[in-house]
């Protein structure tokens, strides 16, 4: 059974509130500048930020559905970097929970995040394991995604391949058509999200990602194939970085 809304509108108001005692403007500073962001930052730590969010979670019953995606609901609306990272981590905290028709949730969340920090641990985390416990039901959506005008949206159509590809689950499929739709856009957080995904495909299928690179090699940016080859073998990380620079 949910809780009441005003149960759950005190934990993030107390959740909130230990957060504003943690953070430091001289961290808040270097947040900001890191991360380039425009949110309001309080500049409190990762570990110190779980470890509240931890806490609220254990004063509560066990949160159903509905409660997870409450109370995530009620820190995103701030525009508190930190809040917002409290609702990403309940959200992934309990992702077993969501489904399908959750992904809209996170969509809206995506497109106003205006950080990769908190565009990377939704796609990879929420919405990556919803993806790998529905893969019938969430196709069409990631689809979708993956040819957004929005680049955030496009790169999160890459990062929820991850939890699948890290398992025995990988839709080399989608990654194939996706990384392939996105190999010429200049932008670095998707090339570097290309890289990311086949690195990850390299720890199982390192055969795929050679000859996919191989076939692309006239195409694909030095980010990419960095992140790419990082663990193939030294063989074939030199042969393919050799052919790299005899494309330029």
């Amino acid at each position: 059974m949910s809780l009441p809304h005003h149960r759950l509108a005190e934990a993030a108001e107390q959740l909130t509130e230990q957060l504003a005692r943690l953070g430091t403007p001289e961290r808040a500073a270097w947040d900001r500048d890191y991360l380039h962001s425009d949110l309001t930052h309080l500049g409190v730590t990762i570990p110190d930020l779980r470890r509240v969010v931890t806490t609220a979670r254990r004063s509560l019953p066990p949160p159903t559905r509905t409660d997870a995606l409450t109370l995530g609901g009620l820190l995103w609306s701030s525009e508190v970097y930190e809040h917002r990272q409290a609702a990403v981590h309940v959200l992934t905290q309990h992702a077993t929970l969501l489904v399908p028709s959750d992904l809209d949730i996170i969509e809206t969340m995506l497109r106003t995040a205006r950080t990769w920090a908190l565009v990377d641990t939704l796609a990879v985390h929420a919405a990556g394991v919803i993806a790998v416990r529905h893969p019938d039901d969430t196709g069409r959506v990631l689809d979708q995604w993956a040819t957004d005008h929005d680049m955030w949206i496009r790169r999160s159509a890459l990062l929820a391949l991850l939890p699948g590809i890290r398992t025995d689950s990988a839709d080399l499929g989608r990654l194939d058509r996706y990384a392939d739709a996105m190999l010429d856009e200049r932008e670095f957080f998707i090339r570097k999200a290309i890289g990311w995904a086949l690195r990850e495909t390299s720890r199982r299928s390192p055969g795929f990602v050679t000859a996919w690179v191989e076939a692309r090699i006239d195409r694909v940016s030095g980010v990419t194939l960095r992140e790419a080859a990082r663990r193939l073998e030294a063989e074939e990380r030199t042969r393919l970085t050799a052919a790299y620079s005899g494309c330029r």
